[in-house]
């Protein structure tokens, strides 16, 4: 399919595009996205498809969740990259607001997730997922979509946005979508173009490090030693600097605790130069 894809910018717009679909009866899903998409982020949105009658694709870097000191100017942006695709694909809307839309002047509330948010991530970044939620909460009631999709590559993001839902009785489902990898494995993400070819020849070992504590510890082995283990072999491949390897609980994020037949999850962060990369499996 090619074409063009619609384009609303303002909060208004797009309810009123929304409040049409939803007199003909038609259900909505909602795919939230920071652009530069990828065929990981196309996956989601025709997993959406398959599950509504109409998809909404947001693009919006979210400057919220974002420190000082990191990447938000050199973020990669490419929105006519964007719509090209999300046109080919079927996407049936595009909300694109710009931060004084999203964010206007005299914004003052933020919400502050605790639970599944506690430790990993924001360990090293204390501000990210007050910023994922306060715009995910934003999105939802710009939308009011039946479904939003997320990826498990942004495996701590998904529990902490199922947890908002759930904790504010927000009416839509959150659906969890496989992480898509590169043939060598890397997990599909918008920072991997940060990455020189001799990095980019190095990030795969971040998978197959913590593919191995997972096999590790399904076979019986104690959890923090296998974290020992792939952190030594995420830093021996060439990774700069390892912020986790840890095996938690894959409902609630706790530290995983061995006999209780419940599913583990091993997630990971490490740089590669300036380049942050997070990945997870189960176990």
């Amino acid at each position: 399919m090619t074409g063009s894809v619609p384009v609303v910018r303002t909060v208004s717009g797009l309810r009123a595009a929304v409040k049409a679909w939803r007199a003909a009866g038609e259900s909505v899903a909602l795919v939230p996205t920071m652009g530069a998409l990828h065929e990981g982020h196309l996956t989601l949105v025709r997993l959406a498809k398959e599950k509504c009658a109409r998809v909404v694709v947001s693009i919006f870097v979210n400057p919220a969740q974002f420190a000082p000191h990191e990447d938000f100017d050199r973020y990669p942006r490419d929105e006519a990259g964007d719509l090209a695709k999300l046109a080919d694909i079927g996407c049936d809307l595009v909300w694109g607001p710009d931060r004084g839309e999203m964010y206007p002047e005299g914004f003052a509330t933020r919400i502050v997730p605790g639970g599944a948010a506690e430790g990993l991530e924001s360990d090293f970044r204390p501000h990210f997922f007050g910023g994922v939620a306060t715009v995910c909460c934003k999105l939802f009631t710009q939308v009011l979509p039946d479904i939003a999709v997320f990826g498990e590559k942004d495996y701590q993001q998904l529990c902490v946005v199922r947890r908002l839902v759930r904790d504010l009785d927000l009416p839509l489902e959150i659906v969890g979508a496989p992480t898509v990898r590169e043939a060598d494995g890397l997990a599909m993400s918008s920072r991997n173009a940060y990455l020189t070819p001799e990095q980019r020849r190095i990030a795969p070992t971040l998978h197959k490090a913590i593919a191995n504590a997972a096999a590790a510890v399904s076979s019986g082995a104690a959890p923090e030693a296998a974290a020992m283990e792939a952190r030594g072999q995420i830093l021996a491949a060439g990774f700069d600097k390892v912020d986790y390897v840890e095996v938690r609980d894959a409902g609630t994020l706790a530290p995983a605790t061995t006999g209780t037949g419940r599913p583990l999850r091993v997630l990971a962060a490490a740089c590669l130069g300036k380049t942050r990369l997070i990945d997870n499996i189960a176990a």
